[in-house]
This record gives structure tokens, sequence and C-alpha cells, in this order.
């Protein structure tokens, strides 16, 4: 039995937040066309909800897990396409009951889980704590998409805290999924909290840095936001490099938006 961990509760707080922007949604709402690849905001939770599908799939254990990765890997159009096929005509309102529903039985799984057991995903294994931060890290970064259609402010917390040390753990990564040789060493990044804490990764360097907003440097490793459309400070070639395709979630090479497209 797994004891509630700050990561799983964190990833509980940011599906509370997100099920009270849909529940604002009007039923036109749900077809109009997000920033984010032309996707509707009804795809967008379709993607959410078929990813917390694959993690209560890969809870029930990695034979479960790669016979669903299989029968998605012989369908054509991507997950997006998939999702579609998967749901099929579901309204908004059904949609994000559905959405709710689920996210909710992959929170309260996290919790049970044995807490040192390698869940099975596309790319490295994680264990539950890792695992509820990516998706922590992938709702938050597509409820963007929302609140950037609707026009609606949003509310930051300390939790991002979770989203951040991704994106810095994740600085090799971005540029071995290139096949690019990784600038030595890692940038000093220093970020204000939402709380007005700040935040410090890597060795103090004035000549290879990043600093400013927690927020917006969360939104560029989630490739929410291009940096040139942030105040984040970047000093070094390092920097500027990694700032410029950081990319803290699995799967192939993405690049982030162009500048001036997503504000």
């Amino acid at each position: 039995m797994n004891s509630a961990t700050p990561q799983i509760e964190a990833l509980a707080e940011e599906a509370r937040d997100l099920d009270q922007l849909l529940s604002q949604l009007d039923a036109s709402d749900w077809d109009r066309v997000t920033a984010f690849k032309n996707w509707s905001v009804w795809d967008v939770v379709a993607h959410l909800h078929l990813s917390d599908h694959m993690g209560l799939t890969t809870l029930k254990g990695p034979e479960a897990f790669q016979a669903l990765m299989t029968d998605m890997a012989q369908a054509s159009g991507g997950m997006a396409a998939y999702a579609r096929d998967w749901l099929g005509p579901l309204t908004g309102d059904v949609l994000h009951e559905r959405w709710r529903t689920a996210l909710n039985e992959l929170i309260d799984g996290l919790r049970r889980a044995d807490p040192e057991v390698r869940l099975t995903w596309p790319g490295p294994g994680m264990k539950p704590r890792m695992f509820a931060t990516a998706r922590q890290m992938e709702t938050w970064a597509h409820a963007w998409e929302i609140y950037d259609l609707l026009g609606v402010p949003r509310t930051h917390t300390d939790r991002i805290h979770n989203i951040a040390t991704i994106g810095v753990r994740t600085y090799g990564w971005t540029f071995v999924n290139r096949k690019l040789p990784v600038p030595e060493p890692a940038p000093h990044v220093r970020l204000t909290a939402p709380s007005g804490d700040e935040w410090r990764w890597n060795d103090p360097q004035d000549d290879n840095r990043i600093s400013g907003d927690a927020v917006a440097f969360c939104q560029v490793v989630t490739q929410v936001r291009n940096i040139a459309d942030t105040d984040l400070e970047v000093e070094g070639e390092a920097a500027a490099a990694w700032m410029a395709i950081a990319q803290c979630f699995a799967g192939p090479p993405a690049d982030p938006p162009a500048p001036g497209t997503r504000t």
C-alpha cells in the first residue's frame, strides 16, 4: 500500500482545477479550435483521457499495457485519431465525465501502488511518484490550450515545482532526443515561484543561466510558449540552445510554437 505522496496529491489538485474549468464550458465550446495543432477542446480532453487510460492500463501490468500499445500502433493518424475512434461521437459533457472518472481512478490507483515498482510507459518506466508528476505535467500543459482559448485567468500554485523539476532534469534528454551533443555544464536555473519563493537548480554560473518566472519556465519546457514570448532571462549558448528546443515530455522531437502564436 502506497501512502499519498505530495506528487500524487499535486496531480489530484491539477485534476480538480481542470475539472472546474471544463465545468464552465458551453456545449459549443467543445468544438472550438485551440492554438495547439488545430485541436478542438474536445480533442484536447480526449487526448488527456486516452493518456490517463494508458496509465490505468499500465497499473494492471506490463502485458496489458503492451497489448494496448500494439493496438494503438496499428491505428493510423496518431493519438488524436485513435482517441476519436476509441471514444466515438461523445458529447463534451459525457467526455468530461469520463475524463474525470478515469483520472480519479488513476489517482486512487497510484495511491495504492507499490511505490518501488516501475510502471511501463513509452520510454523509460517510472515509479508511481514520478508517474504522477508526468501526468500532472501533461494535464497542466494541455489545460493551457483551453485557458488561452477562453481567455480565462489561471491561478498558479507552488505545485508547479514538480513540473519545473522535470524541465530541469530533461535538459540532456532534449538534446539526446534530437541526436545532438549535450552542452556541458547544464545551465544554472533560478526561478521565482508563484508564492515568491526562489527555486534553484545546478551550479551558479553568471554566463550560463536561466532566471525569471517559474510559470514561464514551465510553459517553455512543456512547449506551451516560445521562449521569445516570455520574460525569462537567458545567458549563454548552452542555455539559449536549450530554451529554443526544450522538451520535457517523452516522444519524438517536437518544436515549440512559433513566436507570437501562443501568448
